[in-house]
């Protein structure tokens, strides 16, 4: 990452690195950013990212694995979709074997 880049732009370099099959959480990816209180403006990274198809902004949920963003996507299910299509399994807006999914960008990424 540049120094130069914005807040979203480094969130959004951290979310394209999130593999196809697991998921993350908003409070990793600030953490990981230096800015572990700042989990909200992750979510309004991912907010604002649904026009650029690199950014994988279903992936990324709150600590407890919930689709707490899914009201920002297309259709009523289209976050839940994207995450069955990758494998992981959805049951009442809860991911399901959401720890052995987790993916920690401090711990990946270092």
């Amino acid at each position: 990452m540049k120094e130069t880049d914005n807040f979203f732009d480094k969130v959004y370099k951290v979310a394209e690195q999130i593999p196809f099959g697991r998921v993350t959480s908003y409070g990793a990816i600030a953490k990981y950013l230096g800015a572990a209180r700042s989990a909200r403006m992750v979510g309004w990274a991912m907010n604002a990212s649904h026009n650029n198809q690199k950014i994988p902004a279903h992936r990324v949920v709150n600590r407890k694995g919930l689709l707490t963003g899914k009201q920002h996507f297309d259709g009523t299910n289209l976050m839940q979709q994207l995450l069955e299509s990758e494998g992981i399994q959805v049951v009442e807006n809860q991911i399901q074997n959401f720890d052995s999914l987790f993916w920690d960008p401090c711990k990946e990424l270092s």
